[in-house]
C-alpha cells in the first residue's frame, strides 16, 4: 500500500488548508512496485497526477478519511510506503457557511491530526513492515532518524523541499539504525527504482545485500 498526495482540511464549505504535493512521487512508487511483479493499492488525497493502471486507487479528501483507508487496506497488505503529505493540522472548528470578509484578521485556532504513518507503524503486525517520508527544510538527516524511531517505521526516506509539486526528488533511504544505505537524485521516477529495489530487497524478499 502507499499513500500518495496531500489531503484538504476545510475551514468552511470553500476554503481549505493544504500543501503542494502533486502525488508523482506516489505515482512513481507504485509505478516501481508494479513492474517488480507486487500489487499496489493507493490510497490518494486530491491530485491531478494520473496513477498507473495496474494500481487499485482509493480517493479521500481529509487526513481523518486517508488514516482510515490506510487502516482498512494495509490490514491487507504486506506493508505500506507513506509517501503522502497529509495536513498536520486542522481547524479545531470548521465553519457550516463561508467565512465572510471583516476587514480585519481572520484568527483560526488549529489542532493536530492524526499521525498516518505513525498509526500504520504503531499497529503493523511482525509479518508487516512501515516505510516512511520525512521531508525537511534543515537538520534533514538528524530530523528522519527522530521521526524513524517515534513512528515505528522500519525505513525512512530522508527528502527536501524541492519534492513539493516537482518532477525531481533528492532522498537518503535510511534504516531502523539510522544508517544510510541508499542516496539518490533525478528524476521522481529513478529515484521510486532505487528505493523500490531497496524495499523489494530489504523488506520484501529480505535477502543479503550483494557484494562489494
Amino acid at each position: 500500500m502507499i499513500t500518495s498526495g496531500p489531503t484538504r482540511q476545510y475551514l468552511d464549505p470553500v476554503r481549505y488548508i493544504s500543501n503542494a504535493s502533486s502525488g508523482r512521487m506516489g505515482a512513481a512508487l507504485a509505478t516501481a512496485a508494479l513492474q517488480l511483479g507486487h500489487e499496489v493499492v493507493i490510497v490518494s488525497g486530491p491530485v491531478p497526477t494520473v496513477y498507473p493502471a495496474g494500481a487499485q486507487v482509493i480517493p479521500v479528501v481529509t487526513t481523518d478519511e486517508m488514516l482510515a483507508a490506510s487502516q482498512e487496506w494495509f490490514a491487507r497488505c504486506d506493508g505500506a510506503i507513506g509517501a503522502a503529505a497529509p495536513c498536520d493540522y486542522m481547524p479545531k472548528i470548521v465553519e457550516t457557511q463561508k467565512i465572510a470578509k471583516t476587514g480585519g484578521p481572520l484568527t483560526l485556532q488549529l489542532i493536530e491530526t492524526p499521525d498516518v504513518v505513525a498509526t500504520l507503524g504503531q499497529t503493523k503486525r511482525d509479518d508487516q513492515w512501515v516505510v516512511g517520508f520525512a521531508l525537511e527544510t534543515n537538520d534533514r538527516r538528524f530530523r528522519a532518524t527522530v521521526k524513524l524511531e517515534k513512528k515505528h517505521c522500519d525505513m525512512i526516506i530522508s527528502n527536501g523541499p524541492i519534492a513539493m509539486d516537482s518532477d525531481v526528488n533528492d532522498v537518503e533511504l535510511l534504516d531502523t539504525a539510522g544508517e544510510v544505505i541508499a542516496r539518490v537524485e533525478g528524476t521522481k521516477q529513478k529515484v521510486a527504482d532505487v528505493l523500490m529495489t531497496e524495499i523489494d530487497r530489504r523488506l520484501i524478499r529480505k535477502t543479503p545485500a550483494p557484494p562489494l
